[in-house]
């Protein structure tokens, strides 16, 4: 472990043991660096990584924060981090198979906390990927907001997260890219419409296999593609999820 790594564990340990509570100002640099025997030099650079990880604010003029540490906002950068891994095909197979374990279960969740409110939501963005199913752009930001909708509805703020983080829209993208044509759109849409009538049931076993089935069938398809070596490249999608 590196001397900066030391650091930053200590200035963790200090916020996990609660002697900086969520919301507190850090002692000055030099006041900071003596309270944990460190040099100014190696005090700066924990808390600038830490910043970076969300877990501190640097404020101009004002000094240095501990965060909220609420999970949506610890888990923000892996989002960017999953991005980097998009052009490692094993890479890409590890998050597709992280999303076949999960998103079924948070479906499942889901069928026995959804909301009409909720419900209405996710049926919005169903038929408005019918709606777009010639436009990829389009047809991608509804696929992404009809499965945030899904999660959103579990309540499950981290697990909302940790899902929006590892299949991301410019991997959905790349997905809908390699299998748009109208036999491969029908079947996908259809299996959308199947996880949304079996959470309009509140059946939590039928929902959990409808999203175990769709997530199958898109890990399938990832993997056939990049057999094949056809994957589209990364497509930036600046269309709002709405």
């Amino acid at each position: 472990m590196s001397l900066t790594d030391k650091a930053i564990a200590r200035i963790r340990e200090l916020i996990r043991t609660g002697v900086m509570p969520p919301g507190s100002k850090l002692p000055p640099e030099q006041e900071l660096a003596a309270q944990l025997g460190l040099s100014r030099n190696l005090a700066r650079e924990a808390v600038k990584a830490l910043a970076v990880a969300r877990v501190l604010e640097i404020r101009r003029g004002d000094g240095t924060y501990v965060t909220s540490l609420e999970p949506t906002l610890l888990f923000e950068s892996l989002g960017g981090a999953v991005e980097l891994l998009q052009g490692d095909s094993r890479a890409l197979q590890d998050l597709m198979e992280v999303r076949r374990l999960l998103e079924p279960a948070a479906t499942e969740l889901a069928a026995t906390r959804i909301s009409d409110e909720q419900l209405t939501e996710v049926r919005r963005h169903l038929d408005a990927m019918r709606d777009a199913r010639d436009d990829v752009e389009r047809l991608n930001a509804h696929d992404a907001a009809f499965h945030g909708a899904v999660v959103s509805a579990t309540g499950n703020d981290a697990l909302l997260t940790l899902l929006d983080a590892i299949s991301g829209r410019t991997l959905r993208a790349r997905i809908w890219r390699g299998r748009l044509d109208a036999e491969a759109a029908d079947r996908t849409l259809a299996e959308h419409d199947a996880i949304y009538q079996a959470l309009a049931s509140r059946d939590a076993s039928l929902s959990r296999a409808a999203a175990l089935m769709h997530v199958s069938n898109t890990e399938q398809s990832l993997k056939e593609h990049l057999r094949a070596g056809d994957l589209p490249a990364d497509v930036p999608t600046q269309s709002p999820a709405h």
